[in-house]
């Protein structure tokens, strides 16, 4: 899929999440990465803190889950996005074109889709590709130490 140049609307402008087909709904994820990151959830306050640590199916070199049709099944707590998810889960990253489109907002212009790079992304440093670890090298008691703010500030 490359980048859009028609004259009429994109479908990202013109269709909800609900309205896209399966093609058009796959085509939006960007790539980024960050949804599959471990975060932790403060339980007197509620903050979402994102982490350096990936799932163990995540390949930090591709950017992509090394398993993702059968995710769900390897990973029971894997998060299977739909529509009615995106209103729902509030650790989205900003940037996410899913969370982007349910807002009303435009997709950025380093989005393939808008591009037609799929580099672009991560050139420009928006997405986590070769910045994490696995979970799996980790202890669990440990997990707070990888926290960090994507938006690149240390906590």
């Amino acid at each position: 899929m490359g980048c859009y140049s028609g004259m009429s609307e994109p479908f990202w402008k013109t269709k909800t999440l609900d309205q896209m087909n399966r093609q058009e709904w796959e085509s939006l994820c960007d790539g980024c990465g960050k949804c599959c990151l471990l975060k932790l959830e403060d339980e007197d306050t509620g903050e979402i803190a994102y982490t350096r640590l990936h799932c163990r199916l995540f390949d930090s070199g591709t950017c992509q889950c090394a398993d993702y049709e059968n995710r769900k099944k390897i990973v029971e707590d894997c998060v299977i996005l739909t529509p009615q998810k995106v209103e729902e889960i509030r650790w989205m990253p900003k940037t996410c074109a899913y969370r982007l489109i349910h807002e009303g907002k435009d997709l950025p212009s380093w989005h393939y889709l808008v591009c037609g790079d799929r580099e672009r992304i991560h050139e420009e440093g928006h997405s986590i590709r070769g910045r994490t670890v696995s979970e799996d090298t980790v202890f669990e008691e440990d997990t707070e130490d990888w926290i960090v703010d994507w938006e690149g500030n240390e906590p």
